[in-house]
């Protein structure tokens, strides 16, 4: 028999940390570049605004402020870290990951470092797998950010996309714990659809918007339903809803479907944009912020993106 980590059984979520680049770009502006109003904007998506990189800001550059902040908001050092999972799909080389270059920003001593890329899912699947980590005694607190740079990845020329897409990190640490802060994740794919995310001449981002709302909308929510089922949690009984921020039509959507009409909604994107990956973390960071989230707050998330991939699970709140 050989000898294994004694693991406490229980992961939960110690805190959560932010980043947005400071330049915003509103419709007014896209409108200058390319033809389109603000009143299409709104009406198609309910953007007013987004936040774009500067040229300082990078993948790992967003990622190490929000991890910074979330490792300072849990009251750990860097050395309390050993795993750094980086969720992004807009990483401008393969090689080498991102993670491992955060860890190292942030002082972090050589931690278990990669990357996952489930598209705008990304910080879901990640905030599972660090959950699995702890709770089978392989890490004891785990750094998951999803940071992304979708400007890299626009055609600033199309108006389909551009007024979409944006930039910003969000990041969580997830610890060991005798409690269990974090629900079964709920996670697939339909691969067949694949073709309606994807890189257009492997350089600009490209969907079939009318594809992707059709199946956000009539399949997602049961995806949703499903992991509150499996943490035992009614609808009735979560305090908020924080899915991916694609479109607010798609948001506002699902969630009148879930059956919860006393819960908070996100409506992240109205300001922030579709950031991808991170903004799930980025949206629940800036509710905390606010006010509007507290702690034990019952919290149910919703990923989902090109691949097309999903996940869903119920979090508590520190």
């Amino acid at each position: 028999m050989f000898n294994a980590p004694s693991a406490p059984g229980g992961a939960v979520i110690r805190s959560f940390g932010e980043y947005q680049p400071a330049r915003v770009v509103t419709n007014h502006d896209l409108a200058q570049r390319v033809d389109t109003d603000d009143e299409w904007i709104r009406s198609r998506v309910g953007i007013e605004e987004r936040r774009v990189a500067g040229p300082d800001d990078s993948v790992e550059s967003m990622a190490v402020a929000a991890g910074g902040k979330a490792l300072a908001a849990g009251g750990l050092a860097p050395e309390d870290i050993d795993l750094v999972i980086v969720a992004t799909c807009t990483s401008q080389d393969q090689i080498p990951n991102s993670a491992a270059t955060v860890a190292a920003r942030l002082g972090i001593p050589a931690p278990g470092a990669f990357d996952v890329n489930a598209a705008c899912a990304g910080f879901c699947y990640a905030l599972n797998l660090a959950s699995d980590s702890v709770r089978a005694g392989s890490s004891r607190n785990v750094l998951v950010v999803g940071s992304e740079k979708l400007s890299d990845w626009v055609d600033w020329e199309d108006r389909a996309t551009c007024v979409i897409f944006a930039d910003g990190a969000g990041a969580a640490v997830v610890s060991a714990d005798q409690d269990q802060g974090i629900g079964p994740v709920v996670w697939g794919s339909s691969g067949e659809r694949a073709d309606t995310i994807y890189l257009r001449e492997n350089r600009y981002l490209y969907q079939e918007g009318q594809a992707v709302f059709r199946w956000t909308t009539t399949e997602l929510y049961k995806v949703a339903l499903q992991a509150l089922e499996r943490a035992g949690v009614d609808p009735t009984e979560i305090t908020a809803f924080v899915p991916h921020q694609a479109n607010l039509r798609i948001v506002e959507s699902i969630a009148r479907k879930l059956g919860a009409p006393q819960a908070l909604v996100a409506r992240d994107i109205v300001t922030a944009g579709n950031t991808s990956s991170a903004s799930v973390p980025l949206a629940i960071s800036r509710l905390i912020g606010r006010g509007e989230l507290r702690s034990g707050s019952t919290v149910l998330t919703l990923g989902f993106g090109a691949g097309l991939v999903y996940a869903a699970q119920v979090i508590r709140i520190p």
